[in-house]
């Protein structure tokens, strides 16, 4: 269908979706800043009195004591602390998106994927402990600089795996078959400069309505994939403007330069850490006694959390410049904005998005342009360019 610009300035959405999604803000609130507030203070508790370094100490003595054992235990332990803490507040979120329509879990899946997420992060943490204190105890005097450097390794090998070995555990992938849509997308690859191995479907829909779509791997392991949801619910030209967006991602080197910015944030962790673990007042208030000491695990996981709050804010405004950037970069591959706009209006009705958000809550939370700037995005490239305009309302 063929609209004008002015028809594409009419109301993007009807007084009772903005109502549906003011009543779903509602709904969510209370769990989402219930269970910040929770996590921050529980891990303030364990991070900066004893009650984290005792922990820790039991779960070592459960296998001798040793510093190997407190390192490896007290990860698993301290996870499985936070994994109790946040499961009814994962119930809780669970609950209100089945009753939105969102999930699609069944309750098996539900405790699959929770226990999965566990053990995913609890042999990470472990992992992580373990290579910190052997780093701390065997260079007392430069582990700073050495645990910096193998952190920054860490980030970036995690990023490279996580297509390839984390993904496949939750979600099954299938090559999209032959057609009008796997030629399309092909060819925007092609026209994109941006090499893609494959164009995959993931069965998204056994865990939601959502609809997704985005570009990972790298070399000869980055590849295009559509949730199953995405194929169902758009068309054509609607999956080609989410792909140019995330080949603009691709093109731009975002992920990789994304982790870049992990890399350095957690240089500057491990910094922060480093002082943390000589002061006295902490080592006093957490009865440990130093960055050689596993019971100090805690209190490493409280530093991180802070550092993480603090910087969360200025990481989402980096977010949100790209993903602007990848916007922009979609639209002058495909020359569609109308696709473009119905989209939005379509991805916004079907993953419940805040169609009017609080600008504070954007400046502190979101990774993403909201919707509206989105929208608005959209019109003005239409406006400079004025080409032919296609797409239908929500």
């Amino acid at each position: 269908m063929t609209a004008d610009l002015d028809a594409l300035d009419a109301p993007d959405f009807t007084p009772e979706q903005y109502a549906r999604s003011k009543a779903r803000k509602r709904a969510t609130a209370p769990v989402r800043y219930t269970s910040l507030a929770v996590d921050l203070a529980a891990v303030l508790v364990l991070g900066f009195t004893p009650l984290g370094s005792s922990l820790v100490h039991a779960a070592g003595t459960l296998a001798g004591g040793g510093w190997i054992a407190t390192a490896l235990l007290g990860a698993v332990a301290l996870r499985v602390v936070f994994w109790l803490i946040d499961l009814p507040f994962s119930l809780w979120r669970e609950r209100i998106n089945t009753e939105w329509g969102l999930s699609t879990r069944t309750r098996q899946l539900f405790w699959l994927d929770s226990l999965r997420g566990f053990l995913i992060g609890a042999i990470l943490f472990a992992a992580v402990s373990l290579g910190f204190f052997a780093i701390t105890r065997a260079a007392p005097g430069s582990w700073p600089v050495i645990a910096g450097a193998c952190g920054v390794a860490l980030v970036f090998v995690l990023s490279f795996l996580l297509p390839v070995v984390i993904e496949p555990l939750f979600n099954k992938f299938r090559p999209l078959e032959a057609g009008e849509l796997r030629t399309r997308l092909t060819d925007l690859a092609a026209h994109s400069g941006v090499k893609v191995q494959d164009v995959l479907v993931s069965d998204a829909s056994k865990r939601t309505t959502a609809d997704n779509a985005y570009v990972s791997g790298f070399g000869k392991t980055r590849r295009i994939v559509l949730w199953d949801t995405t194929i169902r619910h758009l068309d054509t030209p609607e999956i080609a403007s989410v792909a140019a967006h995330e080949l603009g991602h691709a093109k731009r080197q975002d992920v990789l330069v994304g982790t870049a910015v992990a890399a350095v944030g957690t240089i500057v962790s491990v910094a922060v850490l480093a002082w943390a673990l000589s002061s006295h007042a902490l080592h006093t208030a957490a009865h440990i006694t130093g960055p050689q000491d596993p019971r100090a695990l805690a209190q490493f996981l409280a530093v991180a959390t802070v550092l993480g709050i603090i910087g969360g804010p200025l990481f989402n405004a980096y977010s949100r410049r790209i993903e602007r950037r990848a916007d922009q970069f979609g639209m002058d591959l495909t020359r569609d904005p109308g696709a473009v706009i119905t989209t939005w209006r379509r991805l916004a009705v079907s993953n419940l998005a805040d169609l009017d958000p609080n600008p504070v809550s954007v400046l502190l939370f979101a990774t993403h342009p909201p919707i509206p700037a989105r929208l608005a995005h959209a019109r003005q490239w239409a406006a400079e360019h004025r080409p032919p305009v296609t797409g239908t309302p929500a």
